[in-house]
């Protein structure tokens, strides 16, 4: 199983004592990244937001620049705001990092838990969904072959034209990501695409039935499920003990949460709700390194995940502490999780569809 993190790249939403702006945020950005290749960690992904706490709108600009500093890891969005952007920008950015990259380049597509890039770039939000489905398929288009002829609703044909310039590896990896919405798991699978279901709330095992649909949906479109890479993206942190780490993340994250669910008519979380999320059955992935990583195994048994991966940089945690947790993640966490499940199926470590 394919071990990873991802981020937003969370800064300060107000200016003060101690805040975290953006120039800061990237720059620690780019050494979280360069740590977790040197600790042997698998992927990395960074988030697109278009809002004033994150300061990734440009995902594949800051993950040139980490693939600089960095030799093996693999560099994918998480996620692609495919439905406010155009697919043929989106590949061309993607392929030219894959290429400065030497292959390590994914595309990680999803229609986006916030809706601020939809007035930015003139989208309306009525085509939601139908934005989201006639680019995906323009993009799997260009991925599929050089020259496109292309037509649909919302955007502009194509006739017969190129699109350049093609990445490092033959077939750029495109992966969807949803949230806990049946039809988009379904979609996935009868595209025959990996699926990446991102776990913030709730028990987790509830969530299972998502990749049963996912799985049975590629069978009867004719794809074979067992070659269809899967991941869950969670929330957690790693400390030398579960209570340092439980009190490192806990302000950070309630104030993240707190704020979004302001936006959101969401109530309040609370110290209690927190320790009941990171308790066996929840879903943060909070603790010492052997406890977070025999939570990741219980997880995989019920899942049979390819990919999990974990965001720990939430709201304006210190970079040190950060730091340290990656360290931790891929030295103590990552070669008891690798070892446990090499015991069950192999995993699909690769996904190209």
């Amino acid at each position: 199983m394919e071990l990873g993190l991802y981020t937003f790249a969370d800064v300060s939403p107000q200016p003060g004592p101690g805040a975290i702006g953006p120039h800061e945020r990237l720059r620690n950005l780019i050494e979280e990244v360069e740590l977790a290749d040197q600790v042997g960690l698998d992927v990395f992904g960074l988030g697109e937001h278009h809002r004033p706490d994150y300061a990734a709108s440009a995902p594949v600009v800051a993950l040139a620049a980490a693939a600089e500093r960095s030799k093996r890891i693999k560099l994918t969005s998480a996620v692609t705001v495919l439905s406010s952007d155009d697919p043929v920008r989106v590949f061309q950015q993607f392929a030219t990092l894959d290429l400065l990259s030497n292959g390590r380049a994914e595309i990680m597509a999803g229609r986006g838990s916030f809706i601020e890039s939809f007035p930015l770039f003139g989208y309306n939000l009525e085509d939601y969904d139908e934005l989201f489905a006639e680019k995906l398929d323009l993009l799997l288009a260009i991925r599929d072959s050089v020259k496109v002829t292309w037509s649909g609703n919302l955007r502009a044909p194509i006739n017969d034209r190129g699109v350049y310039p093609r990445p490092f590896q033959d077939r750029l990896p495109v992966w969807i990501a949803i949230g806990g919405t049946p039809q988009s798991a379904a979609r996935a699978g009868a595209l025959g695409l990996p699926l990446a279901l991102a776990i913030i709330g709730g028990e987790p095992a509830r969530f299972a039935p998502l990749f049963d649909l996912y799985r049975e949906a590629a069978r009867r479109a004719g794809s074979d499920p067992a070659g269809l890479a899967t991941s869950i993206n969670v929330h957690g942190f790693i400390a030398d003990t579960t209570e340092q780490a439980a009190d490192d993340f806990y302000g950070p994250q309630a104030e993240v949460m707190n704020r979004i669910g302001r936006e959101r008519g969401w109530g309040p979380t609370s110290r209690a709700h927190f320790d009941q999320s990171r308790g066996p059955s929840g879903a943060l992935f909070v603790g010492s390194p052997d406890q977070v990583a025999e939570k990741i195994v219980a997880q995989h048994r019920i899942f049979n995940n390819d990919r999990f991966l974990l965001q720990m940089a939430i709201g304006t945690m210190p970079h040190a502490k950060i730091m340290k947790a990656i360290e931790l993640y891929g030295t103590k966490v990552a070669p008891i999780v690798r070892k446990e499940t090499s015991k069950s199926a192999p995993a699909v470590a690769a996904p190209v569809a």
